[in-house]
């Protein structure tokens, strides 16, 4: 149950991580190749959105480096599919996107999937 609640926590980490990615993203705008290169950089550089995501992808990547030197990846890698969940939950309350239909059907595969997973 330990394992499997640190698991959890560094994919919560990845997941959190991809949300202030895209919050920050949101605040400095498309990136294009056309348009001022050097001015956006500099956006990204001082964006706390994308340093705190910086930081969680470090946390996770620690927390998951813990994970497998417990379990098997095969074990722990299904459980990463829940970010996918996790995202697009965060992202229709959080950052107000719309999720389709198919979208929602999908993850509920996913879900499934890990189900099996984890009753191995």
């Amino acid at each position: 149950m330990k394992n499997i609640l640190l698991i959890l926590f560094s994919v919560s980490l990845n997941a959190g991580a991809q949300i202030l990615m895209r919050k920050g993203m949101i605040l400095i705008g498309e990136v294009s190749f056309t348009s001022s290169l050097l001015k956006t950089l500099s956006q990204m550089i001082t964006s706390a959105y994308l340093w705190l995501s910086l930081c969680c992808y470090g946390m996770s990547i620690f927390i998951w480096m813990i994970v497998l030197s417990r379990v098997e990846v095969s074990f722990a890698y299904a459980f990463s599919s829940l970010g996918y969940v996790l995202v697009i939950i965060i992202s229709i309350f959080i950052l107000r996107e719309h999720i389709s239909t198919i979208r929602i059907i999908g993850v509920g595969i996913v879900c499934f999937g890990i189900i099996l997973v984890s009753r191995s």
